[in-house]
């Protein structure tokens, strides 16, 4: 059937119709989608990164690092570590002592990556200890690091070694990090000073307080190598370890068992939060000869778990420990029996 003819107020109705319809078109298929509904969705926790544990950074929650207190420069009976060693081709040499080392350059920090594993000198990384790693510094040694930037300060005992892939001079313990302020930039411009422990002490018209023992070593740990004379140890840095989450500390109670029943002990402090005390149990450990233990009671529905030493011996090695963790500014310990 033929079409009627159209007049011409009619066919200019009919455009402008069609390109409405064409205008309207268009901007639909340019439309964002509409957003779904989130009032169901999963929200992670504020902070939270659940790809943490497959990198290095901060721990998932927070801590007062006020309340940790700096090391304790401590005279060191022991051999230091300082042989040479070669790492990715490099060959590093480091010095016989610290305190008169002196040194500005850009700082870093690990955390989470490394929390619990062995460091050079055997000691257990802590990202809450106030500890750092050095490429040429002797192990252990002690130094005062200052942000530049801020004025802050810390002392730290340096019982690692690195930074290696980078032009970094030090790197800090977390803890370290956030109480100079730059945890949250990753670097900072700081100087580094060593100090010597008999001096510093000194000064504060103290006499420098001995380490008994040498610390604690990790079982699996690295046998020690002892390099000779024009020998180099060639050391390979180990593959990187995903650390697990960290997470609160839980009082084995069979651990607790195992300390003896009788005898004489020194406790230091009771905390109702466990990180506090083994916080506080692994300063002692480094310092003293005596065991170190945690002992967990219920008392008034809420769980106190004492740091204490011992079982002691005479009084004198008593005093000595006394006086040893009165110095260190670790707290004031009173004798007390077995409960």
């Amino acid at each position: 059937m033929r079409a009627l003819p159209m007049n011409k107020p009619l066919k200019l109705m009919a455009f402008a119709g069609l390109a409405v319809l064409v205008a309207s078109c268009s901007t639909t298929t340019t439309r964002a989608p509409a957003q779904k509904s989130t009032s169901t969705a999963v929200r992670a926790t504020p902070g939270l990164d659940i790809n943490r544990a497959h990198k290095d950074g901060a721990p998932w929650w927070d801590v007062d690092v006020s309340r940790i207190p700096d090391a304790t420069p401590t005279l060191h009976s022991g051999p230091y570590k300082a042989n040479p060693y070669t790492v990715l081709g490099k060959t590093y040499f480091p010095l016989q002592e610290s305190k008169t080392y002196v040194a500005s350059g850009t700082a870093s920090w690990y955390g989470t990556k490394f929390h619990g594993q062995n460091t050079a000198n055997g000691e257990v990384y802590d990202l809450y200890g106030m500890s750092a790693a050095h490429k040429t510094l002797p192990l252990p040694s002690y130094v005062r690091v200052t942000n530049l930037d801020n004025h802050k300060t810390v002392v730290l005992r340096v019982n690692d070694r690195g930074p290696f892939y980078s032009d970094r001079i030090i790197d800090l313990s977390y803890a370290a990090a956030k109480k100079l302020g730059y945890a949250e930039t990753g670097t900072a411009r700081v100087k580094v000073e060593g100090i010597d422990p008999q001096q510093w002490w000194a000064q504060k018209g103290r006499p420098a307080p001995l380490m008994l023992n040498e610390p604690q070593v990790a079982q699996n740990a690295a046998p020690t190598i002892t390099a000779s004379a024009g020998k180099v140890e060639q050391w390979t840095p180990p593959p990187p370890q995903h650390a697990a989450a960290v997470v609160p500390v839980q009082i084995d109670a069979k651990k607790n068992a195992s300390v003896p029943a009788s005898g004489q002990y020194l406790q230091v402090g009771a905390f109702a939060n466990p990180d506090a005390a083994e916080l506080l149990r692994s300063k002692l450990s480094g310092m003293v000869s005596a065991p170190v233990f945690i002992s967990s009671i219920v008392r008034n529905q809420q769980t106190l778990h004492r740091v204490r030493l011992g079982p002691m011996g005479s009084p004198g090695e008593i005093q000595q420990v006394q006086n040893s963790v009165r110095l260190a500014n670790l707290g004031s310990p009173s004798l007390v029996t077995a409960e």
